[in-house]
């Protein structure tokens, strides 16, 4: 991609309302662009990023199972409240809104209830179990504080996957692999080191669940962490009996502050018998189907790594969620050598955004530190001069030249 053709606009200026590292950079990057508090729409070079954090979660997900699909985002009234979960006094965070031919409907803050009653449809027998179904649907929540850029949102993308299981056996090996699958996904995302699984209450959801906390300074969520037994307790059920029950002791743990990027819950079979959702086992008895939810918010995950990889200078993306692989940068009187070189690079299908822009050398390092694609690969007469270009990492301090002729066999490696 020419980056005189592409959408995006830098900006010198920070964000007057926002502190958070996130929120500054990933909209003086052109990542993103402000609508509101914790309401963000994502600009193409922010929608490449999410659509890197997405494919990886898919291929997770498809691997232990998961089948893809899509659910309205308008919800109706009397499902949710055959769980309990429309008052506003048990869930305090629906968009709600009435219809002109009347009645009332939500905007989906979770999919439990409708996936639920959509398997009434399709699950009768033990042969239709276990189902294992998942989206990434946009999630509405009426926060009262939307605070830290994309890190809490009224409008977010989630990853949310739902489990319907034949016994509590079976729902167990499988919430196990899912347990697995989100460790696989926090390490190819750069976020692997720092992220535990947490012990924890389960809100609106169950009573207890698993988080997935990664540590981060500035993040809302306080945890008990042993890096020993990589577990950690959530503050908010930080109890002697807890830690008993987690074979955990006071003395080992150490208090850090952390950002929740995945969760997962155990409903048991209390949804689908408040739902009517049963099935005929092998001697034909009539038993409620066990149901699990884990959820990724995908917007939350890139804004977690911005805050971790990020300098005084922008952002430090990792190779696998980079907007781009390479960021080819033209000075002055290099511009016939960069386009041949440019092509080159889209032959062997590596992705480049490729600075043609007339504007100083001063703006684009300036905005490529910014941007924080992994490589910089710069061609300018100094260079070319020794039949080379100037490559540097976005995360080392030195640069280093390297043949023209050699370029591509790096680069395809």
């Amino acid at each position: 991609m020419k980056q005189s053709k592409y959408f995006l606009k830098t900006s010198k200026t920070k964000p007057a309302e926002d502190v958070s590292a996130n929120a500054i950079l990933l909209e003086q990057g052109g990542f993103v662009h402000k609508e509101m508090a914790g309401v963000y729409a994502y600009l193409p070079l922010g929608l490449r990023v999410l659509e890197k954090i997405k494919n990886i979660v898919r291929e997770e997900m498809n691997s232990i199972g998961g089948q893809e699909l899509i659910m309205t985002s308008l919800q109706r009234k009397e499902l949710w409240q055959k769980t309990d979960r429309w008052d506003d006094k048990k869930v305090d965070i629906w968009f709600k809104s009435q219809l002109k031919s009347g009645g009332e409907v939500g905007l989906a803050w979770s999919h439990e209830e409708p996936i639920t009653d959509m398997m009434r449809s399709c699950i009768a027998s033990y042969r239709d179990l276990p189902v294992y179904v998942y989206q990434f649907q946009t999630k509405l929540r009426n926060e009262l504080r939307a605070k830290n850029g994309i890190l809490r949102g009224r409008e977010f993308l989630m990853k949310d996957l739902y489990s319907y299981s034949t016994s509590p056996e079976e729902h167990e090996g499988f919430y196990n692999r899912v347990m697995q699958a989100y460790l696989n996904i926090f390490k190819r995302v750069g976020l692997g080191n720092d992220t535990y699984v947490t012990f924890a209450s389960g809100g609106a959801f169950t009573q207890f669940s698993h988080e997935f906390q990664t540590l981060l300074n500035e993040g809302e969520d306080v945890i008990y962490l042993s890096r020993e037994k990589k577990i950690a307790v959530n503050k908010e059920v930080y109890t002697d009996e807890v830690l008993q029950q987690l074979g955990l002791k006071k003395d080992e743990l150490e208090e850090v502050r952390a950002s929740e990027t995945g969760n997962i819950f155990n409903f048991g079979s209390t949804k689908s018998e408040q739902m009517d959702l049963y099935f005929n086992d092998e001697e034909g008895k009539k038993k409620p189907v066990i149901l699990g939810s884990y959820g990724i918010g995908i917007t939350r995950v890139m804004g977690v790594i911005v805050e971790k990889f990020h300098d005084d200078k922008g952002i430090l993306w990792p190779d696998a969620v980079a907007p781009f692989q390479i960021h080819l940068i033209a000075l002055k009187g290099a511009e016939v050598q960069a386009e041949k070189l440019y092509n080159q690079l889209l032959e062997q299908g590596a992705e480049v955004l490729y600075d043609d822009r007339e504007v100083s050398a001063g703006v684009k390092f300036a905005d490529s530190d910014l941007i924080g694609i992994p490589v910089r690969m710069v061609v300018s007469e100094k260079t070319l001069a020794q039949e080379s270009v100037e490559v540097k990492k976005r995360n080392e301090a030195e640069a280093k030249l390297v043949k023209i002729d050699e370029v591509k066999s790096i680069f395809s490696q």
